[in-house]
Order: C-alpha cells, then sequence, then structure tokens
C-alpha cells in the first residue's frame, strides 16, 4: 500500500527536513511484518512529494502472533498486504515518528508553520462507506476525496469493494496531519495487527489531544481504534469528557474556593452532607456509591459510620480522584477501613455496569455541571440501568442566588454551572424522572429556608415503587 504526502509550499523542499528523510535517496527499512521504502518522485521548488511505500511479508503474517480471523483459511487469504490497515500506522510512527512528534533540529521553525499539504492513500479499506470517510475528516478542517474501486473490473456484477483511493487536503503542520492519519487509518479499516491493551489507550488520548474530545465522530473513532473493547472504550469516553468540558485544576480549584467562600457563613457544605448522610442512613443501604465525588468530602463522612459496609466514589476528573486519595489518607487508612471504599473513573453519561448494585447513590452538586443535552443520558445511567434503590440528590436553588450581596445578578454560584433551576423547575424535572422510572420522590430543604425564595440547595430523594 502507498501513502504520498505533497506540499505546494515555497521552498517545497522543506518536506525534506520535517520528515527527516533526505529528497535525494531511496531509503528502505526493515519492519517486523516486511519492508517499507521512502522516496520522493518528486522534487521542485512549488511541489514536493514523498512516498512511504510498504511491502507486507504474507509468510510472515502467518508466522507472527495474530490470530485474529474470521475464517479458517484467513491467515492465508487476506487483504492486509495489499491496503492501508494498522500495519501502515505502526510505519509511520516508526519512520516518521521524529516528524509526527513536531521535532525538526535543522529547521526548528518549520514544525508549527501551517502549510499546504495533501495526502492520498492507495488503497484504504472503509467498511461504513464513503460518508464515514467525510464525516472522520471533514470536522479536522479536510477537503476529502474517496474514489471506490470495483470488486473486479472484469466482473461488475460482482459489485463495489469496500476499497478506496482517498485523499485529503487542508493547511496544517505535518505533525498534525500525521497524528490523524496514524490515529484515524486503523478505524477506517475497523482492525488491527496487534493485541490491544492499557498502552494503546493512553497512546490514542496522547495523538488525540486538542482535537478527539470535540469531534463528532469521538465514540466511533473511540470504540474502532480501541477494537471494541469495552472496557477501554469506556475509559477512554470518561478522560475526553472530563478533556472536553474539564477546566486545569488550579482553575478548578479557585472556582472552588468562590464558591466556597459565597456559602461558608451558612455552613452550607457540612449541613448540605449532613442532610444527605441522613437520607442515606433512613434508607437503610448498606452499599453506597457517591456518583461524582469530587475530592471525597461526602465519602470522608460515609466512612465514619460502620452502617455503611461498602462505599465507592466515582468522579470524571483523575486530578479530583487523586486529591481524593490524598485527603482521605487511604495509603495509612487501616486495612478493615480501607477494604470498605473504592475509588473508581467514571462518566455519569455512560452506562457503566460498575454502578450497578448499590442501595442507594448520593448526587451531591453534580447535575448542574452537565450540559443540558446530556441530562437524558444522564438519567437512564442513574434510574434506568444502575437503578439503586434510592438516589439522593442535591443542586442549588437558583432563587436563593439574590439574597447574596457579593453575587452579581444573573451569575452563577460557580463558573462551571451550566444551569441553576427554581424550585418549580427541579421539582418538575424530578417528578418527571421518578415517573418515568417508577420511583417516588421527595423534596427537602438544605439550610435555612427563606419565607420567599426557599433555602439555598434543594434535595430530592427517589425511593423505588415497591
Amino acid at each position: 500500500m502507498l501513502l504520498t504526502i505533497t506540499t505546494t509550499h515555497n521552498p517545497a523542499s522543506d518536506l525534506g527536513y520535517l520528515l527527516h528523510k533526505h529528497p535525494d535517496r531511496f531509503q528502505s527499512f526493515d519492519l517486523s511484518f516486511g519492508k517499507a521504502h521512502v522516496f520522493y518522485p518528486e522534487v521542485e521548488t512549488n511541489q514536493c512529494t514523498a512516498c512511504l511505500l510498504l511491502d507486507v511479508d504474507p509468510v510472515g503474517m502467518v508466522r507472527g502472533k495474530n490470530r485474529n480471523q474470521n475464517f479458517l483459511l484467513g491467515h492465508y487469504v487476506n487483504d492486509r498486504p495489499y491496503v492501508a490497515s494498522s500495519f501502515m500506522s505502526v510505519a509511520i510512527s516508526q519512520l516518521l515518528g521524529t516528524a509526527m512528534g513536531g521535532r525538526c533540529k535543522d529547521r526548528p521553525e518549520l514544525v508549527t508553520q501551517q502549510i499546504p499539504l495533501e495526502a492520498r492513500i492507495d488503497v484504504l479499506p472503509i467498511r461504513d462507506g464513503k460518508q464515514f470517510f467525510h464525516k472522520v475528516f471533514e470536522p479536522l478542517g479536510y477537503e476529502v476525496e474517496a474514489t471506490r474501486h470495483p470488486l473486479d473490473e472484469q466482473f461488475p456484477e460482482w459489485g463495489e469493494s469496500p476499497y478506496y483511493s482517498v485523499t485529503i487536503r487542508g493547511t496544517k503542520t505535518l505533525s498534525e496531519l500525521l497524528t490523524h492519519l496514524y490515529v484515524l487509518i486503523p478505524v477506517f479499516d475497523n482492525n488491527k495487527h496487534y493485541f490491544v491493551g492499557e498502552d494503546e489507550l493512553e497512546k490514542l488520548l496522547a495523538k488525540g489531544e486538542g482535537w478527539l474530545a470535540s469531534h463528532p465522530e469521538k465514540e466511533q473513532i473511540t470504540r474502532r481504534y480501541l477494537k471494541h473493547r469495552y472496557s477501554l472504550f469506556r475509559q477512554a469516553l470518561a478522560r475526553l469528557v472530563e478533556e472536553e468540558e474539564g477546566e486545569p485544576v488550579e482553575d478548578a480549584s479557585i472556582r472552588e474556593a468562590q464558591e466556597e467562600a459565597l456559602e461558608k457563613p451558612l455552613s452550607l457544605n457540612d449541613q448540605r452532607h449532613q442532610t444527605v448522610l441522613a437520607a442515606l442512613r433512613g434508607s437503610g443501604a448498606r452499599k453506597v456509591i457517591d456518583l461524582g465525588c469530587g475530592e471525597g468530602k461526602l465519602l470522608r463522612e460515609l466512612i465514619k459510620d460502620k452502617q455503611f459496609e461498602q462505599i465507592v466514589g466515582m468522579d470524571v476528573s483523575i486530578r479530583s480522584l487523586e486529591h481524593a486519595h490524598k485527603r482521605l489518607k487511604l495509603d495509612r487508612m487501616p486495612d478493615r477501613q480501607a477494604e470498605r471504599l473504592n475509588l473508581i473513573h467514571g462518566s455519569l453519561i455512560y452506562r457503566d455496569k460498575r454502578f450497578n448494585d448499590f442501595d442507594a447513590a448520593a448526587i451531591v452538586e453534580v447535575i448542574e455541571h452537565l450540559d443540558p443535552p446530556r441530562l437524558a443520558s444522564f438519567e437512564r445511567v442513574v434510574f434506568e440501568f444502575a437503578r439503586p434503590k434510592t438516589v439522593v440528590l442535591t443542586t442549588p436553588n437558583q432563587e436563593y442566588n439574590v439574597l447574596w450581596d457579593t453575587l452579581p445578578a444573573g451569575q452563577f454560584r460557580h463558573a462551571d454551572h451550566r444551569f441553576e433551576w427554581t424550585r418549580q423547575e427541579f421539582q418538575d424535572w424530578a417528578n418527571r424522572v421518578a415517573e418515568q422510572h417508577n420511583y417516588l420522590v421527595r423534596f427537602l430543604p438544605v439550610g435555612a429556608e427563606d419565607e420567599n425564595v426557599g433555602s439555598p440547595t434543594q434535595m430530592a430523594v427517589f425511593e423505588v415503587k415497591q
């Protein structure tokens, strides 16, 4: 299979510096699955083209460790030597890794310069058709072309094949182009020739930094890149959600401090936790999960109460979980206590089997951080799939904000809040969710109530109908 990269940047011969491959040389490299060749068919002032040609050894493939074939003769009858696949990604990484990493010793100013680039692949297997190719590359700012090949030109009645000659064009740094190709080529093929484990998840997140979290097809890309391994897919999606919606830990700490400073005169944080604890105790729960546990303030109270035999704290932010680990002093906690507590990384908008089989779930000051369109996913994850017997949920009362002189009119208590509900809005939402998922719900105030605007925090306790 053949990958060509062309630029019309002036001087176009700068491509040789960026690729770290001299235009005057034909270079060959031994790889574990065959040979790779790098050469330049044209080097002009106004246009330069570099080629990466792979010569995959089919006999070596059979002798290798990969045994993931769909039928008995799959080791011998397959398209691996003839199409761009994970073999091409490995070749890009091994032969053009310095360029992909954005390093150029001789001309360092070039690596950050966006230049007109065109990449052509002959041929690429696109298992889901041409439209998927457009959906993947166009959001990244590329113009795309894809020409489909027939199964056999002599027998047109056999129909079209899943094989395309494709071209993408854009003004990018070479590092960006190579990174996109490295990640996405195996996504179209929907297969990999090697084992996919935790290290592959880290590669995806590293190479996808800055673009994958906001990509409209991120779920398809992630699932296929990780070879449909559900546990890795779930972890990756949770971390991508954190990247897309999160803020730097320093900024988050400042925001939290501002909200705490606002509520501190009322001791609202303590009152909130004590009210939630009372509801959890009253439910008779033995196994409790804190969904959105943050830095572990509620977990610290739960672990003190022997009623709770199993306690899990979940958060989308790894940094918050690290802070919780330190706050709770898990390393120094007595073994008997430590066995009761577990911290897990996850997201409230993706179904997760680890959320199942709990007597009660606490969701304290969390939902207001979700974008409203994601609430439907949250509802299904908690009330349909996890379905704890009791759900204790708190959120700010927007009406109470007028009583804080230091909070400008119309501003939320926390810069990361996506919304804050009035009492009626909260009750309308909670009643609908309860009715839809066969729960009963009751409402309790948290903090001192004002005659006109109610309490600063509002709480709903959902209980499964018997």
